[in-house]
């Protein structure tokens, strides 16, 4: 079974500061990693590192910032397969990382929103029925609801993340096979919270609905009802990518085993994610293929 991971794919600077600024506030900051990144390339490293086929399907600049994104995914164990935009500049996301381990992430998505359907399509040409198309906020509403019907006209499967989150892609969550968020997403898209907004998205006819809460762990929604997963406790060094991991570490366990998301698949991500947030940096604070091989 593959996985094709249509997103994007940026390099990522993170900077340290005491706390994040105010409006019109000058502060000092150290950069204390460059990294690859963007969503969707975290979350196929993430998955590739899990032992599962994934592919990598994003837009790329032909800039030096791109040669070092690309020659930096070549050896992660993802196939990718990068569009390559001339006339545009690779993505980049800016990481301020405070002294608490929280983040504001911004991220340009110049190359991200140029990837159209015609782009797409012939590079899931080997997509089989069942294999897994997972999708993330950064390309536009467009796009990703012409993906999904090309998707569903393969009888593949669907998983969104709809972070960074645009309100129009609320209509196109109607029968996803997963779907994974986070509180304030959650609350953004039904008005409720906690369980309440699970159940919501349940009505949406959505198969598997996964609610990260940070330190709080996650609820699991689906056909058993809605359950609490606890989190891992652990001393937060730079929770960038800490959602990513967990997504990609549920959708691997569940795959390896031959099943679906389920609280065993949630508990596993929620181990690697306090990997991840004890690292500094994105790919190179994600677990390695070892400590993944091991963990499931």
């Amino acid at each position: 079974m593959k996985v094709f991971v249509v997103g994007n794919i940026a390099l990522d600077q993170t900077l340290a500061v005491d706390r994040m600024p105010l409006e019109g506030e000058s502060i000092f900051g150290s950069n204390i990693s460059t990294d690859l990144g963007g969503k969707g390339t975290n979350q196929a490293i993430v998955l590739a590192r899990c032992g599962i086929t994934t592919i990598l399907i994003a837009a790329i600049g032909a800039d030096a910032q791109s040669r070092q994104m690309r020659d930096r995914l070549s050896r992660e164990p993802v196939t990718a397969r990068l569009i390559e935009r001339s006339n545009i500049s690779g993505d980049t996301t800016i990481v301020l990382k405070d002294a608490h381990g929280g983040n504001v992430n911004i991220t340009t998505v110049d190359c991200a929103r140029s990837l159209e359907i015609d782009d797409v399509r012939p590079l899931m040409e080997d997509a089989e029925p069942g294999d897994l198309v997972v999708l993330q906020g950064n390309l536009t509403v467009a796009a990703t609801a012409d993906i999904m019907r090309e998707a569903r006209a393969r009888q593949l499967r669907l998983a969104l993340n709809p972070s960074p989150l645009s309100p129009g892609i609320v209509p196109h969550m109607k029968g996803l096979d997963a779907i994974f968020l986070n509180e304030h997403e959650a609350e953004e898209i039904t008005g409720l919270r906690t369980q309440a907004a699970v159940r919501y998205l349940q009505d949406l006819n959505i198969d598997v609905v996964v609610l990260t809460l940070g330190a709080s762990g996650a609820l699991l929604g689906s056909k058993d009802g809605v359950i609490s997963v606890p989190a891992q406790k652990v001393s937060v060094a730079d929770s960038t990518g800490a959602g990513d991991t967990f997504q990609s570490v549920a959708i691997g366990s569940a795959l390896r085993r031959k099943a679906w998301i389920d609280s065993d698949a949630l508990s596993k991500a929620a181990k690697a994610s306090a990997i991840t947030v004890s690292r500094f940096g994105t790919a190179a604070a994600f677990p390695s293929a070892a400590e993944l091989e091991g963990l499931l």
